[in-house]
């Protein structure tokens, strides 16, 4: 059975030239995988012959043409109002109307949550949708939500994020029983605002992996499979980390050319350095999931090349091929039983 996936070919920074791309790659690395391209027709078939491969891959892609872009900077309400026919619109619906299993697009991250929502709905038990990411850790990584999409999140959302991120990092990174964790100022149980000592009193209830409270070092340090926060936290941790590998490889350069000596050393350092960036390479860790939607939408960065645009559609592929929604649906259920 086929995988089938929309990309919103014309959204974020780069476009059709990106997305198109990055498709052709994900269909030559997936046998069964079937993609729409959303977005202007023209544009999009100019782009294809660009890649001589795309016609041995012909009866595995087809075109849904969307004149409309959704800018970068146009606020989500506005975006609702206009109802116009936009690539990222039209490539939710086809996941709205079962034509693709999941959705991925690097445009407006507000525009794509309140679209998302409006047309996929909520699943039943889940109050509101979470936006999960995967940041590098000393040990590999750990997935982290909720990572901007609310900011005043109270006990029964936070609970919820983790059943959800729960079920995702165990299918999709086959850990047969994730470790929970609640990003918190300490590790004591008497520590924290009111919410996360009332989020993490359920979680003890629940059938999940609870190791109570971390700390932002040892997020790094690959104690937990799962972190859980509120959007605001969530959101300045992530720029935080981004901001902190971009010092780092900044004065990383500057000690490198500080004079002959140091090139020298760089040069005979280069393939640890090379290593070292791949460890860390954002590239790697693109593709952030909406999570409590009624279908699988994935959000790369706006300014993704082809190669980071490349894992973000194969996160949409391993979620959908794990039927992750169903099995959300599943967890929810379950839980909210068990709180009986």
């Amino acid at each position: 059975m086929l995988i089938k996936i929309s990309i919103d070919a014309s959204g974020g920074d780069k476009g059709i030239p990106v997305t198109v791309s990055a498709g052709i790659k994900a269909l030559t690395m997936f046998s069964d995988l079937y993609l729409y391209f959303v977005g202007n027709e023209s544009e999009i078939n100019n782009e294809l012959k660009k890649h001589p491969n795309s016609k041995d891959l012909i009866d595995r892609f087809s075109i849904v043409n969307a004149d409309e872009v959704i800018k970068m900077n146009e606020l989500p309400t506005d975006v609702l109002r206009k109802n116009k026919k936009t690539s990222m619109r039209e490539a939710i619906n086809l996941v709205k109307n079962k034509q693709a299993d999941a959705c991925v697009s690097s445009g407006n991250t507000g525009a794509l949550m309140v679209i998302s929502r409006s047309l996929l709905k909520t699943i039943k038990g889940i109050d509101r949708p979470a936006i999960m990411a995967i940041i590098p850790t000393v040990k590999g990584s750990v997935n982290m939500l909720d990572l901007g999409a609310n900011v005043d999140s109270k006990e029964i959302s936070l609970f919820q994020f983790a059943i959800m991120g729960s079920v995702v990092v165990k299918h999709t990174k086959n850990i047969k029983n994730p470790r929970v964790s609640l990003l918190n100022i300490g590790k004591e149980e008497t520590k924290g605002n009111y919410f996360i000592k009332q989020t993490s009193e359920l979680l003890k209830k629940s059938n999940l992996n609870y190791t109570g409270f971390i700390e932002g070092d040892d997020v790094y340090k690959g104690k937990a499979d799962l972190v859980v926060c509120d959007g605001f936290e969530g959101n300045i941790f992530l720029k935080a980390s981004e901001g902190v590998v971009l010092m780092m490889v900044h004065h990383l350069k500057q000690a490198f050319n500080r004079n002959i000596f140091s090139k020298i050393i760089g040069i005979l350092s280069k393939s640890i350095l090379k290593n070292f960036k791949h460890n860390i390479d954002p590239k790697k860790y693109n593709g952030a999931s909406l999570l409590g939607l009624r279908g699988i939408v994935i959000k790369s960065h706006g300014s993704a090349d082809s190669e980071s645009f490349l894992y973000a559609i194969k996160e949409a592929y391993i979620e959908a091929n794990a039927k992750i929604i169903d099995k959300i649906s599943k967890q929810i259920e379950d839980e909210l039983a068990n709180q009986l």
